[in-house]
């Protein structure tokens, strides 16, 4: 036991001293304009390289992302049907669709769902 903690430690000793050095002998320096800046085939750039990104597509996506993980959820709940008692599974599924259901008309009621706006 005591050798596996002198190992460990020595270990992560070793590992800190070599980050340590890296970031003492890095001749890397983190404000150099050239590598900062956006390349375009040797020139600077005409415009600015970032381009405005569409709040609507970023809602869209965390919405799916959210009711994608509540089925990932969902599933696991057919297989436990068949071990667990009948009305303690259904108050337990019905309670999480419901929840589902709320969720969805929400967004729907936010105007979070309208792509056209």
């Amino acid at each position: 036991m005591m050798s596996t903690t002198i190992l460990i430690m020595s270990i992560i000793f070793i590992t800190n001293t070599v980050m340590i050095m890296n970031t003492i002998v890095s001749k890397k320096t983190t404000t150099d304009r050239e590598k900062s800046s956006p390349f375009e085939c040797g020139f600077d750039p005409k415009s600015s390289s970032r381009i405005p990104f569409s709040l609507k597509f970023f809602l869209i996506a965390v919405i799916f992302l959210i009711f994608d993980i509540e089925i990932a959820l969902l599933l696991p709940t057919i297989p436990t049907m068949l071990m667990s008692n009948m009305k303690q599974w259904m108050m337990t599924t019905m309670t999480f669709l419901i929840i589902l259901i709320m969720g969805l008309y929400h967004e729907w009621n936010q105007g979070a769902l309208n792509w056209t706006k």
